[in-house]
């Protein structure tokens, strides 16, 4: 009777014969490492292969013998994985990307999209926009009745009197009557990917988005 490995995640099937348990299977090591790579190549930049996942992939295959010792190969896989990634999400730049946020950034002649997810159906639901640095109410929009889910948004970056306002950044405020109660909302702000980098430890990629500064890839909600 044989028994079939987790390994199989990483495409690798160890077997053993209860009748001849002593037996072992050799796995080449360069054939895992190469599996290992592919796989991680091929993953998704913004929901990268967890520290828990792989752990647990290189317990499976220390199990089997003659893979012998792998952690300085390891450590060299890992630094190659990272760059790697960085690499892979080198693709989103100059791509827009949607993050939460509670300010956005109006360039000259631009907008302000977003949505943000309303939780119930509302008569009344608003969009403000205002000076971040004083509070003052540049804009308020009436987006009039909305049913649950996600709700868009733009502001065409003019000031209650219909005047153009100068670019830069604005805080944005969504809020909604629900139940008799004035609720507010998580905005998440439309924005460009300017740069890709690995943070100082080296295990973290960073993406600078524009008037938004820096932070985590796995900050984006949505790639547009």
């Amino acid at each position: 009777m044989s028994s079939v490995s987790g390994l199989n995640g990483l495409g690798i099937s160890s077997t053993q014969d209860s009748s001849s348990s002593n037996k072992s299977t050799t796995i080449d090591q360069q054939a895992f490492l190469k599996l290992l790579t592919t796989q991680m190549t091929h993953q998704d930049p913004t929901s990268p292969m967890k520290n828990s996942e792989l752990t647990s992939q290189l317990a499976e295959i220390s199990t089997a013998s003659g893979v012998g010792d792998l952690k300085q190969s390891m450590q060299n896989l890992g630094d190659s994985l990272s760059s790697n990634q960085a690499l892979q999400a080198a693709s989103l730049v100059g791509r827009n990307v949607t993050v939460a946020s509670d300010v956005g950034l109006l360039a000259a002649g631009g907008e302000i999209n977003g949505s943000f997810n309303l939780s119930s159906s509302s008569d009344v639901v608003t969009l403000t926009i205002s000076d971040p640095d004083t509070g003052d109410v540049i804009r308020k929009i009436e987006l009039g009745q909305k049913e649950a889910g996600t709700v868009g948004f733009s502001w065409d970056g003019k000031n209650d009197a219909g005047t153009l306002v100068s670019p830069g950044l604005y805080k944005v405020q969504a809020e909604a009557l629900i139940g008799g109660v004035n609720t507010a909302f998580q905005p998440e702000i439309e924005t460009k990917v300017e740069s890709v980098s690995l943070s100082s430890s080296g295990n973290a990629i960073q993406v600078s988005l524009a008037g938004l500064g820096s932070m985590s890839v796995n900050k984006i909600k949505q790639i547009l």
